[in-house]
């Protein structure tokens, strides 16, 4: 059995019931199909909306793809503002940050390296501190 959505001349709205398809093409050759409201016989088939459901895998892969492209963009972003707006103290960063927390240096933005040591020396003195990675572009000399 089928269940159409069926639409009159006069606008009324109802189910049809059928076998299959040509059983509802057959019944409006024969002037059977009626609407049950006015009982016209000219009926058609209304169209209607359909959804089509993909696998849960194709989703979850589109979605996780999705989220890694904004992340993959965002953290570019990052570096190119990072690049434009810190000025690079390279492994001098721990000593440099030291000396702006305590005033001894006026503050401004700056990027560099520090070891595993110098993490626990800043977290230890209260020197708010952003880990960021960031990939270096590739050298465009190499083959």
């Amino acid at each position: 059995m089928i269940v159409f959505d069926l639409e009159c001349l006069n606008g009324h709205t109802f189910e049809g019931w059928f076998d299959d398809k040509d059983d509802m093409d057959r019944q409006q050759e024969q002037g059977i199909l009626t609407c049950p409201v006015c009982e016209t016989t000219s009926v058609v088939q209304k169209l209607h909306p359909i959804a089509i459901k993909r696998s849960a895998h194709t989703a979850n892969h589109n979605a996780l793809q999705a989220r890694q492209e904004v992340m993959a963009e965002l953290s570019e972003k990052v570096a190119e503002y990072v690049e434009k707006n810190f000025e690079d103290v390279g492994t001098s960063f721990t000593k440099q940050a030291l000396k702006m927390h305590y005033g001894a240096k006026k503050y401004r933005n700056i990027k560099g390296t520090t070891t595993k040591e110098e993490d626990k020396i800043l977290a230890k003195e209260g020197v708010p501190v952003l880990k960021i990675p960031v990939t270096k572009p590739p050298k465009d000399d190499l083959n």
